[in-house]
């Protein structure tokens, strides 16, 4: 009995000890650091949010009111000459795919304007999305034209933006478009099984064109970087609102 006790003694002290890996002091120091700056951080995160939640009363100048008031009623009138010119809202070319993109700002318009920009999913400015030409689809384009640019894109065109900035929403979560695994659970039923069968069912509208356009969450154009402090000036690089037929191209070419 006392030889064996002596023996898992005599193991326990020839099994090498483990040691511990030494960590150099400025490694240390830097850790310590760096999750300082991270509580700080997170703090300072914490208390802007709660600022936010408070309202701030911020003082609107009269100029602000007359121009609400001008954009309004310009919008009146040009849908009032819609609904007088119902030729201008014939289709300009046989064409059955657009891309729509919004280039203005829409605070101040009509509530039928604000409702149409909604409709259409363009909530940020250059973002844009592929709409099917119907008569109902270019009416809603012509209520919204001063605000927005369309085109008819080509077939390039449709596979350049959805393979570099195609995106899915599905249930409140944002995915790229890279497994197609994805894109058969969700649009299987419809035929589309992989990447190739969604731009082929965008490039050229069927039956299934809403179900699957809904399946993508409006692009988001890239912009130059001057644009937020020479807006005027960008804004007459890209050109005019409105139609801009087969031209709408060069210009997802510019900001793809």
């Amino acid at each position: 009995m006392i030889s064996s006790l002596g023996a898992g003694k005599m193991a326990e002290l020839e099994e090498p000890r483990k040691k511990i890996p030494l960590v150099p002091e400025n490694l240390l120091k830097k850790r310590k650091a760096y999750q300082a700056l991270k509580a700080t951080q997170a703090k300072q995160a914490l208390l802007a949010k709660k600022e936010r939640k408070v309202k701030e009363f911020r003082f609107k100048r009269l100029e602000s009111f007359l121009h609400d008031s001008w954009r309004q009623r310009r919008d009146h009138v040009r849908l009032r000459r819609l609904d007088l010119k119902p030729r201008a809202l014939e289709a300009p070319d046989n064409h059955s795919l657009a891309f729509v993109v919004r280039l203005q700002s829409i605070s101040g318009v009509s509530s039928l304007v604000q409702k149409t920009i909604a409709r259409l999913r363009l909530k940020k400015l250059f973002s844009g999305v592929f709409v099917k030409v119907t008569p109902q689809t270019l009416k809603m384009l012509r209520m919204v034209e001063p605000y927005v640019t369309w085109g008819f894109p080509n077939l390039k065109s449709v596979r350049e933006l959805i393979l570099k900035r195609g995106q899915a929403k599905v249930k409140s979560k944002t995915f790229s478009l890279t497994d197609n695994m994805v894109i058969e659970e969700h649009l299987g039923k419809f035929g589309v099984i992989c990447l190739e069968d969604l731009i082929h069912e965008i490039a050229f509208p069927g039956k299934h064109f809403q179900e699957i356009s809904c399946f993508l969450r409006p692009f988001q154009l890239s912009v130059a970087r001057h644009a937020t402090k020479n807006r005027a000036g960008f804004l007459k690089e890209m050109g005019s609102p409105g139609y801009r037929g087969e031209r709408i191209n060069q210009l997802i070419r510019q900001l793809n």
